[in-house]
């Protein structure tokens, strides 16, 4: 969670990877959005870890397993594997309040709107949040982005709500691949101001400093 840690891209799977399902359980409910394939490559090649952060209440409500969440979620691995992409890590909360398993019953720091996914996620692979993006298709995946201090983008299909209320003040994207495709160019645009700051910093001659100098650059 350092300064100079590494940019994430969190995402919320179900209606933002992979189409909605009413609690997805079997690798035939995971279905991607084939359009997000390219971007998150891009992503990737630039260095950017892709993390899921999801949701499962079902394990809580008894609907399904851990190992069924498991095998259902390797099954969209082994799919984008097979596309180039790989994903740096996928974190899950299987609680709920109003759950049926009681030692999942519980009050939790991982469940979205709380952020706990992705500060251990952050912990865990050294990422700097404040680079960071959480693009969800949820008002609670954009507000557990903004508690854990990243930029946020909120999916928004629908056409009946109105978005702007929905997202926080985060960005709205019509799809997965719209709010990926302006990450990618925001990571872009900054690295290209980090880098023309660099060749000003170090240019011969500039404030003094001789050619391979580094004192007084901060």
């Amino acid at each position: 969670m350092t300064a100079d840690g590494r940019a994430a891209v969190f995402l919320d799977r179900d209606g933002t990877l992979t189409h909605p399902r009413h609690y997805p359980s079997r690798p035939a409910d995971l279905v991607l959005y084939d359009d997000v394939v390219p971007f998150l490559l891009r992503l990737q090649r630039r260095g950017v870890l892709l993390i899921v952060v999801t949701n499962q209440s079902g394990i809580a409500r008894g609907l399904f397993s851990e190992h069924e969440f498991e095998a259902a979620q390797a099954s969209v691995d082994q799919r984008l594997a097979g596309l180039g992409v790989r994903l740096d890590g996928v974190y899950h909360c299987p609680h709920h309040l109003e759950g049926s398993v009681p030692a999942l019953s519980v009050r939790c720091s991982c469940r979205k709107p709380e952020p706990g996914m992705l500060m251990r996620a952050a912990a865990q692979h050294g990422v700097d949040l404040r680079r960071s993006w959480m693009i969800g298709d949820a008002p609670t995946d954009v507000e557990a982005g903004h508690r854990a201090g990243c930029r946020c983008i909120l999916v928004h299909r629908a056409q009946d709500v109105d978005a702007a209320a929905a997202s926080g003040g985060s960005l709205v994207a019509a799809s997965t691949a719209e709010a990926l495709g302006h990450v990618l160019r925001m990571l872009e645009a900054e690295g290209e101001v980090v880098a023309a700051v660099r060749r000003t910093a170090l240019a011969p001659g500039e404030a003094g400093l001789a050619p391979g100098t580094t004192e007084g650059l901060g």
